[in-house]
């Protein structure tokens, strides 16, 4: 069962623009459809994780609107800080998903039970996930892989009534 579900930032949980506005700030497009699904994941019990190679202050407004507590950013080897994180908190590999979409996720997709990644993904990212999505990175790739997840452990039906009080067929 996934008790934790690390994701990837530009070309996952954004479409991997880069936008600056006039004052150079950056900015970034997220999906509402992906934070319902990780509001699902939450109501689930999975623990959700947000690990990127870049800095951005909207990643960090994003994960604070969706009170995701575990935010890293300026991550240069993924593997490595994973492969800590996961033996510091008692993960094992089955009950680890990642959700990403270029070659800087492949160490790090290896340590992990389950794989999935946006329809847009690279390929060699392509080749190596479990789970394709059907939507593209920044376009609630992420809401079907945590809906994936969820209907393979036989739980999806309840974390949508936890999450929202909605019963679903």
């Amino acid at each position: 069962m996934i008790r934790l579900l690390v994701l990837d930032v530009d070309g996952t949980l954004t479409d991997g623009g880069i936008y600056y506005d006039s004052h150079g700030n950056e900015l970034k497009k997220f999906a509402a459809k992906d934070g319902a699904g990780l509001l699902i994941a939450r109501a689930a019990g999975i623990r959700v994780m947000i690990c990127t190679g870049r800095e951005c202050e909207a990643v960090r407004r994003r994960a604070a609107d969706l009170k995701i507590t575990d935010v890293y950013q300026n991550v240069g080897r993924k593997a490595e800080f994973l492969r800590d994180f996961f033996a510091q908190n008692g993960y094992s590999k089955e009950e680890i998903a990642y959700c990403g979409d270029d070659v800087n996720d492949l160490a790090a997709m290896k340590l992990c039970g389950f794989v999935a990644c946006p329809a847009d993904a690279t390929d060699p990212i392509l080749a190596r996930a479990d789970y394709i999505c059907t939507r593209r990175g920044g376009d609630g790739a992420v809401r079907e892989a945590v809906q994936k997840i969820l209907e393979m452990d036989g739980r999806w039906k309840e974390a949508v009534q936890a999450a929202f009080g909605v019963e679903i067929d």
